[in-house]
């Protein structure tokens, strides 16, 4: 329980770095307060699409990963990041990602930010 809340952390951390940094992340919001709690669902939302719709699809492009040596790696984690951008707006969350290449650079700046995070929390492994 306490590494999934590590990771959540992490992955609002990521989040908020990688919409700071792009122009094609970003958040829709009021008070830094709402932003926050906003980053929060968003991480928690990303954690569930990487949960359950990233094994599936990382195992149906299985032979892309062979073919392009493991740069299929990046793309899974751009559509990762573009689906969980898709359903934040249509749950009206206020959070949105513009483009491809917008969501393949923030899916690197999030695995980046969400693993230093999570090195320097306790309870993370």
């Amino acid at each position: 329980m306490t590494e999934w809340i590590v990771r959540i952390i992490g992955n609002a951390c990521g989040l908020a770095v990688a919409a700071w940094i792009f122009d094609g992340i970003g958040l829709t919001g009021g008070s830094d307060t709402d932003r926050a709690v906003t980053l929060v669902v968003v991480a928690l939302l990303f954690g569930v699409v990487n949960e359950f719709v990233r094994p599936v699809v990382a195992f149906l492009s299985l032979p892309l990963y062979v073919l392009t040596l493991g740069l299929m790696f990046f793309v899974v984690n751009a559509l990762m990041l573009l689906l969980t951008g898709w359903v934040s707006e249509q749950l009206d969350l206020g959070f949105y990602v513009d483009g491809f290449f917008t969501a393949v650079f923030g899916a690197v700046v999030i695995s980046l930010i969400g693993s230093l995070v999570s090195l320097f929390l306790p309870g993370s492994d």
